[in-house]
């Protein structure tokens, strides 16, 4: 029997969760200055919504400071207005054309709401990646059912994707621990 099952496609969709999971945690504030905080925030301008690098130069001068250099300086107090609305709870001083973000030292209850977003955003990352094993487990059993494939490939196959699975389970695992202690390092 010729096997039709496309494992690289599976293993290519958790890689893209693990990365999703990774773009998400990047967002989220420790004590050190990181432009990646500003990713999720967009601007109302020119008639559309732009993220703020499309509107400046974004910098980290300092290991507590985020440095924006507005090019339009008519865009200064929208991207003022919008990182004030954001959830980064940190107030822009404007400076000419330059727009500074100083970041706060993180307080013991912050520390454990942003623990708590991130056990979170690990879980729903898990999720993912077990929602692509019952996928192609779905697809084995379809094609066991139309005997595209045989008994042992079927078994073969369900356990290189619990493999695939457990390793990326494991990946989350470690990112989560290394960004937790990130977080409570202070």
């Amino acid at each position: 029997m010729s096997s039709e099952f496309n494992e690289k496609s599976y293993s290519s969709k958790m890689d893209k969760s693990i990365q999703s999971l990774r773009k998400d945690m990047s967002t989220l504030r420790t004590g050190r200055a990181n432009s990646n905080m500003l990713d999720t925030i967009k601007i109302d301008v020119y008639g559309q919504l732009m993220p703020i690098e499309q509107l400046g130069t974004i910098s980290v001068p300092e290991a507590r400071l985020i440095s924006i250099q507005v090019w339009d300086k008519a865009n200064l107090s929208l991207i003022d207005s919008a990182i004030q609305k954001s959830e980064l709870g940190i107030n822009p001083q404007i400076d000419g054309q330059i727009i500074r973000l100083r970041i706060p030292d993180l307080t013991e209850e912050r520390r454990k709401d942003l623990i708590k977003i991130l056990k979170n955003m690990g879980e729903k990352g898990k999720v993912s990646i077990r929602n692509i094993r019952r996928e192609a487990n779905e697809e084995l059993k379809k094609k066991l059912k139309d005997k595209k494939i045989s008994e042992d490939e079927n078994k073969n196959f369900e356990k290189n994707i619990q493999k695939l699975t457990d390793l990326n389970i494991g990946n989350i695992d470690k990112m989560l621990s290394d960004k937790e202690k990130e977080i409570l390092q202070i």
